[in-house]
């Protein structure tokens, strides 16, 4: 619902951001099990380097050599993004999955709202209705964990 039926979505991406869904549970499973077996630092280190290995590989292709400013936004989103997953790592480590993996729904709906006042993008009524949906989700989610009889 979220996506809409808009012909300007590749199916490919589309594709690749549910692939992408499905590793990220695969990555929430993984550093749970983990636990606190290693420091969050090292599980951080060993993403970031893999990412960047498969970034660079994949980036080959349509590589662009950034200019000025360019730099600064790389330089930026390397370390906001060292930050999100070291403390996303160190959540995940030190509470129940469950209670974690759906706050993840939220960065959609602030990736809406970037869109919405930087690139000028409109959604439908269908979107705003799978929002609504996604945070009603979420407050069920965390209402019904917080309560003791439904563990």
């Amino acid at each position: 619902m979220l996506k809409g039926f808009d012909p300007q979505v590749s199916n490919i991406g589309l594709g690749l951001a549910i692939l992408s869904a499905i590793f990220t549970g695969f990555v929430f499973i993984i550093i749970r099990k983990i636990g606190l077996k290693d420091h969050p630092v090292v599980v951080v280190n060993y993403f970031m380097i893999f990412s960047a290995i498969v970034g660079g590989i994949l980036a080959i292709k349509d590589w662009i050599m950034p200019q000025g400013l360019e730099w600064l936004i790389l330089l930026s989103l390397g370390v906001f993004g060292y930050f999100g997953q070291l403390f996303m790592t160190k959540a995940v480590q030190s509470t129940q999955i469950n209670l974690i993996a759906p706050l993840k729904y939220i960065e959609v709906i602030f990736t809406m709202i970037f869109g919405i006042l930087y690139f000028k993008e409109s959604y439908t009524i269908m979107s705003i209705f799978a929002i609504i949906l996604i945070l009603t989700g979420l407050c069920f989610n965390t209402i019904l964990k917080r309560n003791p009889r439904n563990t």
